[in-house]
């Protein structure tokens, strides 16, 4: 296992939950992604695990997935990441020791075949005979970039899906669905521009400083004119994100865009 720089209680489950691990004869390999790979671990990081398991046992391995990631420490709740589109994921919160800050771990049981298939590059913290390396070697890591013609196609319909409900004075769900445009579209460009994985918001405020600040003016309050200010502020940064990301891939829609706009501001006169 590389020497890396992380915390206390993170490196203190890792020295008991591996040799555990080991002991199972189908587990494989176990590496590490996410913030521990790319060497961003805090205090306040999860634990990204990827669990790779021999094929033939992959449905026994899955079915006791509770009971494994019980033996690894103090376990106090865990469920499966159906949520995330991951049901692969089991997302578990230890106690934390000695009186420390609990823990997030998340356990991604997975085919060693299918390690291979991947969003960012782990690294390998243990494994049998270079099986688990062997497979990692085989394919590249692919992040999923944002699809600007797929955004553009809909972005309108969001903001005028979005003054529907200010109109109504649904106000909940024009604040909810802010913060969809800002994990869905807004925060995603914004780290394709600095040059970051375009995961949501995450690390927007390091990454994109700048644009952090711009982002903070789409935070609605619940008020209807605060939604009204925050859609326009959401619609201004996403038109410079278009060109500035985007300007050579996407053709704008501007009849939507125009009718869009059009309802807002009869929206925000009345």
């Amino acid at each position: 296992m590389q020497t890396v720089t992380i915390p206390p209680s993170h490196a203190s489950f890792l020295e008991r939950a591996l040799p555990r691990l080991q002991a199972d004869p189908r587990i494989v390999g176990v590496a590490a992604a996410g913030s521990f790979a790319s060497g961003n671990m805090d205090e306040f990081s999860d634990l990204d695990l990827v669990v790779a398991v021999e094929p033939g046992t992959v449905a026994a391995v899955m079915a006791e997935r509770h009971r494994l990631a019980a033996q690894l420490g103090p376990l106090v709740a865990a469920f499966t990441g159906e949520h995330v589109g991951e049901p692969r994921v089991l997302i578990c919160m230890y106690e934390g020791e000695e009186g420390g800050a609990p823990l997030h771990v998340d356990l991604k049981f997975v085919s060693l075949p299918d390690a291979a298939a991947r969003v960012d590059e782990p690294m390998v913290l243990w494994e049998r005979e270079a099986r688990l390396s062997r497979v990692l070697r085989t394919d590249e890591a692919r992040y999923p970039a944002p699809d600007l013609a797929w955004i553009e196609d809909r972005f309108w319909v969001w903001v005028h899906y979005a003054t529907l409900k200010i109109g109504r004075g649904e106000l909940f769900e024009a604040v909810d669905f802010l913060a969809f445009l800002r994990g869905q579209v807004l925060g995603p460009l914004a780290l394709v521009e600095a040059g970051a994985q375009p995961a949501g918001v995450r690390r927007v405020e390091t990454a994109a400083p700048s644009r952090a600040l711009q982002l903070q003016a789409t935070v609605a309050a619940y008020d209807r004119q605060s939604c009204i200010h925050c859609l326009y502020a959401a619609v201004d940064l996403y038109r410079s994100l278009r060109h500035a990301v985007g300007s050579d891939h996407v053709v704008a829609n501007e009849a939507a865009e125009s009718t869009a706009m059009a309802y807002l501001a009869d929206i925000a006169a009345r």
